[in-house]
Protein backbone atom coordinates (compact mmCIF):
# COMPACT_ATOMS: atom_id res chain seq x y z
CA UNK A 1 0.00 0.00 0.00
CA UNK A 2 1.59 3.40 -0.74
CA UNK A 3 2.16 5.77 2.13
CA UNK A 4 1.57 9.25 3.04
CA UNK A 5 2.88 11.87 5.58
CA UNK A 6 0.56 14.99 6.06
CA UNK A 7 2.61 17.24 8.06
CA UNK A 8 0.32 19.79 9.80
CA UNK A 9 -2.89 18.53 11.32
CA UNK A 10 -5.22 21.47 10.97
CA UNK A 11 -8.46 22.07 8.58
CA UNK A 12 -6.29 21.43 5.26
CA UNK A 13 -4.16 18.45 6.38
CA UNK A 14 -6.83 16.67 8.18
CA UNK A 15 -8.76 16.62 4.83
CA UNK A 16 -6.04 15.85 2.62
CA UNK A 17 -5.45 13.07 5.21
CA UNK A 18 -9.36 11.86 5.31
CA UNK A 19 -10.11 11.88 1.27
CA UNK A 20 -6.27 10.04 0.84
CA UNK A 21 -6.42 7.22 3.14
CA UNK A 22 -10.47 6.95 1.75
CA UNK A 23 -8.70 6.91 -1.73
CA UNK A 24 -6.35 4.07 -0.68
CA UNK A 25 -3.36 5.46 1.07
CA UNK A 26 -1.80 4.62 4.39
CA UNK A 27 -1.50 7.75 6.08
CA UNK A 28 0.16 9.86 8.66
CA UNK A 29 -0.59 12.88 10.31
CA UNK A 30 2.54 14.30 11.55
CA UNK A 31 1.66 17.08 14.32
CA UNK A 32 2.44 17.72 17.69
CA UNK A 33 -1.04 19.97 18.20
CA UNK A 34 -3.39 18.76 15.82
CA UNK A 35 -6.67 20.47 15.57
CA UNK A 36 -5.09 23.16 16.62
CA UNK A 37 -3.49 26.59 15.34
CA UNK A 38 -5.20 29.02 12.90
CA UNK A 39 -7.86 26.22 11.67
CA UNK A 40 -9.11 26.38 15.24
CA UNK A 41 -9.91 30.53 15.82
CA UNK A 42 -11.19 31.19 12.17
CA UNK A 43 -14.09 32.18 11.93
CA UNK A 44 -15.38 29.92 8.68
CA UNK A 45 -16.80 32.77 5.85
CA UNK A 46 -16.78 31.15 2.29
CA UNK A 47 -16.98 34.40 0.78
CA UNK A 48 -14.75 34.84 -2.27
CA UNK A 49 -17.02 36.71 -4.09
CA UNK A 50 -17.66 39.70 -2.00
CA UNK A 51 -14.29 40.41 -1.71
CA UNK A 52 -13.48 40.66 -5.49
CA UNK A 53 -11.50 43.54 -6.94
CA UNK A 54 -10.70 44.76 -10.39
CA UNK A 55 -7.15 42.93 -11.09
CA UNK A 56 -7.74 40.07 -8.69
CA UNK A 57 -9.18 38.20 -11.55
CA UNK A 58 -6.78 35.00 -10.21
CA UNK A 59 -7.97 34.86 -6.67
CA UNK A 60 -11.88 35.27 -7.57
CA UNK A 61 -11.60 32.30 -10.02
CA UNK A 62 -9.82 30.26 -7.58
CA UNK A 63 -12.13 31.42 -4.45
CA UNK A 64 -15.78 30.80 -6.47
CA UNK A 65 -14.29 27.30 -7.98
CA UNK A 66 -13.81 26.39 -4.03
CA UNK A 67 -16.99 27.69 -2.72
CA UNK A 68 -18.36 25.61 -5.53
CA UNK A 69 -17.54 22.18 -3.83
CA UNK A 70 -18.53 23.60 -0.43
CA UNK A 71 -22.11 21.83 -0.99
CA UNK A 72 -20.81 18.33 -1.92
CA UNK A 73 -17.98 18.09 0.39
CA UNK A 74 -19.94 19.18 3.32
CA UNK A 75 -22.59 16.49 2.36
CA UNK A 76 -20.15 14.07 2.23
CA UNK A 77 -18.35 15.26 5.47
CA UNK A 78 -21.23 15.17 7.27
CA UNK A 79 -22.93 11.72 6.05
CA UNK A 80 -19.77 10.23 7.55
CA UNK A 81 -19.84 11.75 10.95
CA UNK A 82 -23.55 12.88 11.34
CA UNK A 83 -21.99 16.60 12.27
CA UNK A 84 -23.72 19.52 10.58
CA UNK A 85 -21.29 22.27 9.70
CA UNK A 86 -23.31 25.58 8.20
CA UNK A 87 -24.09 28.07 10.17
CA UNK A 88 -25.53 30.92 7.46
CA UNK A 89 -26.71 30.81 4.13
CA UNK A 90 -25.34 33.88 2.49
CA UNK A 91 -23.11 37.04 3.59
CA UNK A 92 -23.97 40.73 3.73
CA UNK A 93 -21.29 43.34 3.46
CA UNK A 94 -22.56 46.59 4.30
CA UNK A 95 -21.39 50.56 3.89
CA UNK A 96 -21.38 53.03 6.83
CA UNK A 97 -20.04 56.17 4.46
CA UNK A 98 -20.36 57.06 0.40
CA UNK A 99 -16.88 56.04 -0.13
CA UNK A 100 -17.17 52.58 1.37
CA UNK A 101 -20.87 52.29 -0.83
CA UNK A 102 -19.12 53.29 -4.14
CA UNK A 103 -16.01 50.31 -3.46
CA UNK A 104 -19.57 48.07 -3.08
CA UNK A 105 -20.56 49.05 -6.55
CA UNK A 106 -16.95 47.92 -7.74
CA UNK A 107 -17.15 45.07 -6.49
CA UNK A 108 -20.37 44.31 -7.70
CA UNK A 109 -19.38 45.06 -11.02
CA UNK A 110 -16.64 43.75 -10.91
CA UNK A 111 -18.06 40.23 -10.22
CA UNK A 112 -20.98 40.48 -12.61
CA UNK A 113 -18.21 40.88 -15.03
CA UNK A 114 -17.27 37.01 -14.48
CA UNK A 115 -20.83 35.43 -13.88
CA UNK A 116 -21.18 36.34 -10.15
CA UNK A 117 -24.62 38.35 -9.15
CA UNK A 118 -24.25 39.89 -6.37
CA UNK A 119 -27.53 42.14 -5.01
CA UNK A 120 -26.80 45.97 -3.88
CA UNK A 121 -29.19 47.19 -1.03
CA UNK A 122 -30.39 50.59 -0.16
CA UNK A 123 -30.69 51.62 3.55
CA UNK A 124 -34.10 50.48 3.50
CA UNK A 125 -33.13 47.39 1.82
CA UNK A 126 -30.57 46.27 4.10
CA UNK A 127 -33.02 47.18 7.03
CA UNK A 128 -35.65 44.67 5.72
CA UNK A 129 -32.83 41.59 5.96
CA UNK A 130 -30.88 42.45 9.11
CA UNK A 131 -33.22 44.35 11.64
CA UNK A 132 -30.51 44.84 13.98
CA UNK A 133 -27.76 46.18 12.06
CA UNK A 134 -27.30 50.33 13.43
CA UNK A 135 -29.22 52.54 11.76
CA UNK A 136 -26.11 54.52 10.17
CA UNK A 137 -25.82 51.93 7.50
CA UNK A 138 -26.26 53.27 4.54
CA UNK A 139 -26.04 50.31 1.80
CA UNK A 140 -24.97 46.55 1.73
CA UNK A 141 -23.85 43.68 -1.41
CA UNK A 142 -25.87 40.32 -0.72
CA UNK A 143 -23.75 37.30 -1.92
CA UNK A 144 -25.46 33.79 -1.55
CA UNK A 145 -21.92 32.89 0.37
CA UNK A 146 -22.51 30.71 3.30
CA UNK A 147 -20.73 29.89 6.52
CA UNK A 148 -19.52 26.99 8.54
CA UNK A 149 -18.34 26.71 12.08
CA UNK A 150 -14.81 25.68 11.71
CA UNK A 151 -14.58 24.12 15.13
CA UNK A 152 -17.37 21.17 13.68
CA UNK A 153 -15.65 21.55 10.81
CA UNK A 154 -12.38 20.61 12.60
CA UNK A 155 -14.10 17.66 14.75
CA UNK A 156 -15.78 16.26 12.05
CA UNK A 157 -12.76 16.14 9.44
CA UNK A 158 -10.60 14.47 12.41
CA UNK A 159 -13.50 11.92 13.15
CA UNK A 160 -13.70 11.36 9.26
CA UNK A 161 -9.61 10.76 9.14
CA UNK A 162 -10.12 8.22 12.47
CA UNK A 163 -13.01 6.29 10.66
CA UNK A 164 -10.97 5.85 7.28
CA UNK A 165 -7.49 4.70 9.36
CA UNK A 166 -5.49 7.59 9.32
CA UNK A 167 -2.85 7.55 11.77
CA UNK A 168 -1.67 10.53 13.64
CA UNK A 169 2.47 10.74 14.91
CA UNK A 170 2.74 13.89 18.03
CA UNK A 171 6.43 13.84 17.37
CA UNK A 172 7.80 17.40 16.29
CA UNK A 173 9.37 17.13 12.36
CA UNK A 174 12.40 19.45 11.74
CA UNK A 175 13.60 17.46 8.51
CA UNK A 176 10.77 16.24 5.69
CA UNK A 177 13.37 13.67 4.40
CA UNK A 178 13.46 11.80 7.98
CA UNK A 179 9.78 10.77 7.09
CA UNK A 180 8.96 7.35 6.56
CA UNK A 181 6.45 7.84 3.49
CA UNK A 182 6.29 7.20 -0.30
CA UNK A 183 5.25 10.76 -0.27
CA UNK A 184 4.81 13.60 1.54
CA UNK A 185 2.04 16.30 2.10
CA UNK A 186 3.61 19.94 3.63
CA UNK A 187 0.23 21.63 5.09
CA UNK A 188 1.94 22.71 7.78
CA UNK A 189 0.44 26.01 7.68
CA UNK A 190 2.35 29.07 8.46
CA UNK A 191 5.45 27.17 9.71
CA UNK A 192 5.77 25.53 6.43
CA UNK A 193 8.64 27.63 5.42
CA UNK A 194 10.99 26.60 7.94
CA UNK A 195 10.60 22.96 6.76
CA UNK A 196 10.85 24.10 3.04
CA UNK A 197 13.32 27.13 2.75
CA UNK A 198 12.40 29.23 0.04
CA UNK A 199 8.66 28.56 0.18
CA UNK A 200 6.81 32.63 0.47
CA UNK A 201 4.70 31.87 3.40
CA UNK A 202 4.47 33.89 6.61
CA UNK A 203 2.70 33.97 9.11
CA UNK A 204 0.26 37.02 9.57
CA UNK A 205 -1.34 37.30 12.92
CA UNK A 206 -5.37 37.61 13.82
CA UNK A 207 -7.27 38.03 16.79
CA UNK A 208 -10.72 37.18 16.65
CA UNK A 209 -13.51 37.15 20.20
CA UNK A 210 -15.84 34.94 20.44
CA UNK A 211 -19.74 36.66 21.95
CA UNK A 212 -22.66 34.74 23.71
CA UNK A 213 -25.80 35.33 23.27
CA UNK A 214 -27.76 36.46 26.88
CA UNK A 215 -31.46 36.51 27.88
CA UNK A 216 -33.20 39.49 26.51
CA UNK A 217 -30.41 40.48 24.14
CA UNK A 218 -31.41 41.21 20.33
CA UNK A 219 -30.56 37.98 18.57
CA UNK A 220 -27.56 37.55 16.42
CA UNK A 221 -27.88 38.54 12.58
CA UNK A 222 -28.71 35.17 10.63
CA UNK A 223 -25.83 36.14 7.87
CA UNK A 224 -22.71 36.54 7.87
CA UNK A 225 -22.11 40.69 8.57
CA UNK A 226 -18.75 42.30 6.94
CA UNK A 227 -17.87 45.73 6.87
CA UNK A 228 -15.21 48.33 7.23
CA UNK A 229 -14.92 50.74 10.19
CA UNK A 230 -12.16 53.50 10.44
CA UNK A 231 -10.65 51.55 7.56
CA UNK A 232 -10.40 48.32 9.44
CA UNK A 233 -12.18 45.09 8.30
CA UNK A 234 -14.59 43.49 10.41
CA UNK A 235 -17.01 40.52 10.10
CA UNK A 236 -19.68 39.22 12.18
CA UNK A 237 -20.25 35.39 11.61
CA UNK A 238 -23.32 33.66 13.98
CA UNK A 239 -22.98 30.60 15.96
CA UNK A 240 -25.43 28.96 17.62
CA UNK A 241 -24.93 30.36 21.01
CA UNK A 242 -23.90 33.81 19.95
CA UNK A 243 -21.07 35.37 17.62
CA UNK A 244 -17.77 35.08 16.16
CA UNK A 245 -16.54 38.81 15.90
CA UNK A 246 -13.07 38.92 13.56
CA UNK A 247 -10.69 39.79 12.84
CA UNK A 248 -7.12 41.98 13.65
CA UNK A 249 -4.50 41.57 11.02
CA UNK A 250 -1.02 42.16 12.11
CA UNK A 251 2.83 41.28 10.61
CA UNK A 252 3.49 40.11 14.21
CA UNK A 253 5.95 36.81 13.37
CA UNK A 254 4.73 33.99 15.30
CA UNK A 255 3.05 36.49 18.06
CA UNK A 256 -0.08 34.52 19.14
CA UNK A 257 -1.27 36.80 22.49
CA UNK A 258 -4.41 38.87 22.18
CA UNK A 259 -3.79 42.73 22.73
CA UNK A 260 -6.02 44.58 24.50
CA UNK A 261 -5.75 47.26 21.39
CA UNK A 262 -7.18 44.79 19.07
CA UNK A 263 -9.58 43.49 21.84
CA UNK A 264 -10.76 47.35 22.06
CA UNK A 265 -10.99 47.63 18.28
CA UNK A 266 -12.94 45.02 17.46
CA UNK A 267 -15.77 45.83 20.18
CA UNK A 268 -16.11 49.03 19.06
CA UNK A 269 -16.57 48.40 15.62
CA UNK A 270 -18.95 45.60 15.73
CA UNK A 271 -21.02 47.54 18.25
CA UNK A 272 -21.15 50.48 15.49
CA UNK A 273 -22.49 47.98 13.38
CA UNK A 274 -24.37 46.06 15.40
CA UNK A 275 -25.23 47.74 18.62
CA UNK A 276 -27.07 45.13 20.65
CA UNK A 277 -23.26 43.19 20.57
CA UNK A 278 -22.98 45.32 24.31
CA UNK A 279 -25.71 42.81 25.71
CA UNK A 280 -23.86 40.19 24.91
CA UNK A 281 -21.34 38.07 27.10
CA UNK A 282 -17.89 37.83 26.37
CA UNK A 283 -16.91 34.25 25.91
CA UNK A 284 -13.84 33.83 24.13
CA UNK A 285 -11.02 36.17 22.61
CA UNK A 286 -8.06 34.38 20.62
CA UNK A 287 -4.99 34.76 17.93
CA UNK A 288 -3.74 32.75 15.46
CA UNK A 289 -0.94 32.94 12.50
CA UNK A 290 -2.79 32.65 9.03
CA UNK A 291 -0.38 31.50 6.72
CA UNK A 292 -0.17 34.88 4.20
CA UNK A 293 1.29 34.31 0.84
CA UNK A 294 2.57 37.42 -1.53
CA UNK A 295 -0.54 37.03 -3.80
CA UNK A 296 -3.25 36.14 -1.67
CA UNK A 297 -3.36 33.10 -3.28
CA UNK A 298 -2.46 29.46 -1.92
CA UNK A 299 0.67 27.21 -2.45
CA UNK A 300 -0.56 24.27 -4.47
CA UNK A 301 1.30 21.78 -6.10
CA UNK A 302 5.05 19.65 -7.03
CA UNK A 303 7.81 21.08 -4.89
CA UNK A 304 9.90 17.77 -6.11
CA UNK A 305 9.11 14.35 -7.39
CA UNK A 306 8.00 13.22 -3.24
CA UNK A 307 6.93 16.21 -1.47
CA UNK A 308 3.41 18.37 -2.32
CA UNK A 309 2.71 21.66 -0.98
CA UNK A 310 -1.13 22.85 0.68
CA UNK A 311 0.13 25.80 2.23
CA UNK A 312 -0.53 29.35 2.01
CA UNK A 313 -4.15 29.74 2.34
CA UNK A 314 -3.78 33.10 4.67
CA UNK A 315 -7.83 34.38 5.18
CA UNK A 316 -9.66 31.78 2.94
CA UNK A 317 -8.04 28.54 4.30
CA UNK A 318 -11.67 27.18 5.41
CA UNK A 319 -13.14 28.01 2.16
CA UNK A 320 -10.31 26.44 -0.12
CA UNK A 321 -10.19 23.05 2.46
CA UNK A 322 -12.23 21.17 -0.65
CA UNK A 323 -10.58 22.11 -3.28
CA UNK A 324 -7.22 21.82 -2.03
CA UNK A 325 -8.29 18.42 -1.13
CA UNK A 326 -9.30 17.93 -4.25
CA UNK A 327 -6.26 19.24 -6.36
CA UNK A 328 -3.67 17.46 -3.70
CA UNK A 329 -5.24 13.98 -4.39
CA UNK A 330 -4.87 15.13 -8.39
CA UNK A 331 -1.30 14.90 -7.77
CA UNK A 332 -1.14 12.26 -6.21
CA UNK A 333 -1.92 10.63 -8.88
CA UNK A 334 -0.07 12.19 -11.40
CA UNK A 335 -2.85 14.45 -12.68
CA UNK A 336 -3.61 18.30 -12.01
CA UNK A 337 -6.67 20.19 -10.96
CA UNK A 338 -7.28 22.55 -13.55
CA UNK A 339 -8.98 24.84 -11.13
CA UNK A 340 -5.86 24.96 -8.88
CA UNK A 341 -3.33 25.50 -11.36
CA UNK A 342 -2.70 28.99 -10.24
CA UNK A 343 -1.72 27.65 -6.69
CA UNK A 344 0.90 26.10 -8.26
CA UNK A 345 4.04 27.06 -6.33
CA UNK A 346 6.05 26.84 -9.13
CA UNK A 347 5.27 30.69 -9.91
CA UNK A 348 7.11 31.25 -7.09
CA UNK A 349 10.12 29.41 -8.27
CA UNK A 350 9.94 27.14 -4.62
CA UNK A 351 10.26 23.56 -5.42
CA UNK A 352 13.38 21.65 -5.84
CA UNK A 353 15.41 23.21 -8.80
CA UNK A 354 15.13 26.60 -6.92
CA UNK A 355 15.88 25.46 -3.38
CA UNK A 356 18.87 23.00 -4.32
CA UNK A 357 19.25 19.29 -2.65
CA UNK A 358 15.74 17.84 -2.15
CA UNK A 359 13.81 15.77 0.53
CA UNK A 360 13.75 13.32 -2.12
CA UNK A 361 16.78 12.60 -2.88
CA UNK A 362 17.65 12.74 1.25
CA UNK A 363 19.06 15.47 1.64
CA UNK A 364 18.84 17.42 4.93
CA UNK A 365 16.13 20.25 4.67
CA UNK A 366 18.38 23.49 5.39
CA UNK A 367 17.30 25.72 8.27
CA UNK A 368 15.97 29.01 7.26
CA UNK A 369 17.69 32.19 7.59
CA UNK A 370 16.30 35.08 9.47
CA UNK A 371 13.88 37.10 6.79
CA UNK A 372 15.44 40.15 5.30
CA UNK A 373 12.90 43.38 5.70
CA UNK A 374 10.51 41.57 7.65
CA UNK A 375 8.29 43.87 9.22
CA UNK A 376 8.58 44.43 13.14
CA UNK A 377 6.07 42.47 15.68
CA UNK A 378 3.79 45.24 17.23
CA UNK A 379 3.89 46.89 13.60
CA UNK A 380 -0.24 48.28 12.98
CA UNK A 381 -3.08 46.12 11.60
CA UNK A 382 -2.90 46.37 8.17
CA UNK A 383 -6.31 45.62 5.44
CA UNK A 384 -4.52 43.43 3.52
CA UNK A 385 -1.33 41.28 3.82
CA UNK A 386 1.44 42.90 2.94
CA UNK A 387 3.10 40.80 -0.39
CA UNK A 388 6.59 40.61 1.38
CA UNK A 389 8.60 37.53 3.03
CA UNK A 390 7.90 37.40 7.04
CA UNK A 391 9.11 35.64 9.65
CA UNK A 392 10.02 32.08 9.58
CA UNK A 393 10.41 29.63 12.26
CA UNK A 394 13.89 27.96 12.42
CA UNK A 395 12.98 25.24 15.76
CA UNK A 396 10.89 22.39 14.43
CA UNK A 397 7.62 22.97 13.13
CA UNK A 398 4.23 23.91 15.14
CA UNK A 399 0.86 23.28 13.51
CA UNK A 400 -0.87 26.92 12.22
CA UNK A 401 -2.87 25.19 9.87
CA UNK A 402 -5.80 26.91 7.72
CA UNK A 403 -7.01 30.95 7.65
CA UNK A 404 -8.86 33.17 10.08
CA UNK A 405 -11.68 33.82 8.14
Amino acid sequence: MRTLAVVGGGAIGLAVAWRAAEAGWSVTIADPEIASGASWVAGGMLAPLSEGWPGEERVLGFGAAALARWPGFAARLTARTGIPLFVAEQTLTVALDQADAADLRTIAEFTAGHGHRLRLLDRAGVREHERGLARTVRAGLLADEPAIDNRALITALRAAAEMAGVRVDADRVDDLAALDADRVVLAAGAASAGLWPGLPVRPVKGEILRLRHRPGAAPAPTRVIRARVHGRALYLVPRGDGIVVGATQYEAGFDTAVTVGGVRDLIADAEAVFPAIAEYEFAEASAGSRPGSPDNLPLIGVLDDRVLAATGHGRNGMLAVPLTADAVLALLDGDSLPEAEVADPERFGAGARADGPSAAAGGRVPRSREPVGARAAGAPPTREPVPTTADRPGAGFRTDTGGIG
